[in-house]
C-alpha cells in the first residue's frame, strides 16, 4: 500500500479523510479515481490490531457462520459439483468448516493467523498444490494488505471464490457513520465497490455476481444474476431441503478421527 496509486489498479488515488484507529493512530484514507477503492496509508499497526486474530467486537460470527452455511450449501448444491472438495480460507475458528461437513459437503480449512478449534483433522495441504471445486473466504478482503497477491493465490486454488465483505457506500460516509471501517479493532484496510470487483473480474477473465450488499462470487461459471441474488436471499428456506438429500459427514469424521488417536 502507498498513498499515491491504487493497490488494485494502480491509478492515482486521491486523500478523502484521516481517522482514528485503535484510539491512537491518526491513519489516512485514499480512493482510487479509476476502480473505487479505498484503501489506508501504509498499515504499521497490524502487529498490534492482530494481537488478537478475532476481533473483540464480533459479536456476531457465530450468527454469520450459520447464514453463511445457508448460503453456500444453496449455491454449491444448485451452480457446483456438490460432491467436489471445497476450502475456507481464512477460515477462523473452524467453525464454518465443521457446519458445511456436517451438511455433507468436502470442505478442508485454512487460516495462517488463527488456530483451528472445530475443524482438526481437515486442514488444507497447501503445499500439495491442490485444486478445490469452490473457496471461500469470508470477511477477509477487506484485511488484505497486498489484494492482488492474496487474490491470485486463491486463484490458484480455485476459479471460483464465494465471498463476504461490505461494499463501501457511495458517496463515501466519513468516520463514525459506517461501522465497516472498524476503526475500533483496526483490521480493515481496504473497501471494495461493485466496479471494483468488475476491474478484477476483467483482469482475470471471471464473472462477478452480487447480491448487491455483502455477498459475491467470482467465477469462471456464466449465470444469470437475478438467480444468484435469489438464491442468497431464500437460502434459509432451501437449506433444510437440501440437507435431507445430502448424507452429512459428520459421522464419517467422526470415525476418521478416532482411528486416526487410536
Amino acid at each position: 500500500m502507498n498513498n499515491t496509486t491504487c493497490c488494485i489498479c494502480n491509478s492515482l488515488v486521491k486523500n478523502i479523510f484521516s481517522s482514528n484507529l485503535l484510539q491512537k493512530y491518526s491513519v489516512e484514507y485514499f480512493k482510487c479515481t479509476h476502480c473505487g477503492y479505498v484503501q489506508t496509508e501504509e498499515p504499521y499497526w497490524l502487529q498490534e490490531a492482530y494481537e488478537s486474530s478475532i476481533n473483540h467486537s464480533d459479536t456476531g460470527m457465530i450468527m454469520r457462520n450459520l447464514w453463511l452455511r445457508n448460503v453456500a450449501t444453496t449455491l454449491i448444491y444448485f451452480l457446483f459439483d456438490n460432491k467436489g472438495r471445497f476450502l475456507d480460507y481464512g477460515g477462523g475458528y473452524g467453525v464454518f468448516v465443521r457446519l458445511m461437513r456436517d451438511a455433507g459437503f468436502e470442505f478442508y480449512w485454512q487460516d495462517k493467523h488463527t488456530e483451528n478449534l472445530f475443524a482438526k483433522g481437515f486442514e488444507f495441504p497447501e503445499s500439495e498444490k491442490i485444486t478445490m471445486e469452490l473457496l471461500t473466504c469470508f470477511e477477509a478482503f477487506e484485511h488484505f494488505v497486498d489484494p492482488l497477491a492474496e487474490l491470485e493465490n486463491l486463484l490458484s486454488i480455485s476459479r471460483n471464490i464465494l465471498l463476504t465483505t461490505e461494499f463501501i457506500p457511495e458517496p463515501i460516509p466519513p468516520p463514525g457513520e459506517w461501522w465497516y471501517y472498524g476503526v475500533e479493532h483496526g483490521q480493515h484496510i481496504g473497501f471494495f465497490q461493485k466496479k471494483t470487483f468488475e476491474f478484477l473480474a476483467s483482469k482475470y477473465n471471471l464473472n462477478f455476481y452480487t447480491n448487491g450488499q455483502n455477498i459475491h462470487l467470482l467465477t469462471e461459471k456464466k449465470l444469470l444474476p437475478s438467480i444468484f441474488k435469489w438464491m442468497t436471499k431464500v437460502s434459509k428456506f432451501i437449506t433444510p431441503f437440501i440437507q435431507k438429500r445430502m448424507e452429512s459427514l459428520t459421522w464419517k469424521d467422526f470415525e476418521k478421527l478416532q482411528t486416526s488417536i487410536s
